[in-house]
């Protein structure tokens, strides 16, 4: 029997150290990083149709098709020949301008959902490799978990899992375009870089006090996000390990030994800001939840006399 709807789950990500090693030939930036799945996920559900619809509830991303989940589509139907279509709804809940990926966590959920409900059997390097078509970041998405991701994240090396951690990421009030970090980057420079080879060595040894002293971002010094150096005050103030934005921001995180001490960190900055998140690390990337069982219906009860 054919299915007629898939329900998928995509995590966001957080850049545990990235790294600008120069530009590549073709113009792009040369990124060296160590990226990490979290248990904040973005919620898709794909239906079977003969159009192509998006719904985003209660989000202001614009549904277009510039959209990642639309691309991601589009790319699926080309690439397969399929003579079909899907009705998407995405239950966002992952910032934007946060440089944690969640439009690229909508276009692997899709790839996947596609994948299994048209029952297409392609591989995890055919989605990889259409991922790369749509954005950088979506064939780490498609592969989650903790991985060394270098190039323009055409080189990704699956690691070990991240050391048992859990993480308060914060939302400052403005985000920040990709584009112009990378701008602002191209002018003014960095005097941090990270030590990417570092951080995975200390994480194949389970190490987190190496894997924390080896934490950084090449972005942040000239991400023009003025809010990162309160919000990481507060998470060291609070008992971080360690703390760093993500990606090319906005967001920023803080990496704690127990819950308890991240469970206080969050009330902690509540009064101060009003999107925190409170994750662990994911050790799997864009999926497909299996069905929900049938619900049994309970026998009514026999009343005193009923037989």
């Amino acid at each position: 029997m054919q299915k007629q709807s898939v329900t998928v789950v995509a995590p966001a990500k957080l850049n545990l150290a990235l790294d600008v090693k120069g530009l590549l030939p073709n113009g792009y930036h040369d990124l060296d990083m160590v990226m990490q799945a979290i248990t904040l996920h973005e919620k898709l559900t794909l239906r079977r149709s003969m159009g192509l619809t998006l719904h985003m509830p209660g989000s202001f991303v614009p549904v277009n098709d510039k959209n990642t989940a639309i691309k991601a589509a589009l790319a699926f139907f080309y690439y397969t020949g399929l003579l079909a279509g899907v009705d998407i709804t995405i239950r966002k809940v992952v910032p934007v301008r946060a440089g944690m990926a969640g439009g690229s966590a909508d276009a692997a959920g899709v790839l996947v959902g596609l994948n299994e409900l048209y029952g297409a059997q392609l591989s995890m390097s055919e989605l990889c490799a259409l991922g790369a078509t749509i954005g950088a970041d979506v064939p780490f998405a498609l592969m989650g978990g903790t991985c060394r991701v270098q190039g323009v994240g055409d080189f990704i090396k699956p690691l070990p899992p991240c050391p048992p951690c859990w993480l308060v990421v914060v939302m400052p009030s403005v985000g920040i375009s990709t584009p112009e970090a990378f701008k602002r980057y191209d002018q003014l420079g960095s005097a941090h870089h990270p030590d990417c080879q570092r951080q995975e060595e200390a994480i194949r040894a389970g190490d987190m006090a190496g894997l924390c002293a080896a934490a950084g971002n090449a972005l942040e010094d000239c991400s023009a996000a003025a809010e990162t150096p309160a919000i990481r005050r507060l998470l060291d103030e609070n008992g971080a390990l360690a703390s760093l934005m993500t990606g090319s921001g906005a967001a920023v995180f803080g990496i704690f030994g127990s819950e308890a001490a991240a469970q206080a960190a969050c009330a902690a900055l509540k009064p101060h800001y009003q999107k925190i998140y409170l994750a662990t690390p994911d050790r799997g990337g864009a999926r497909v939840l299996p069905p929900r069982p049938p619900h049994k219906k309970r026998p009514l009860p026999v009343k005193a006399g009923q037989k």
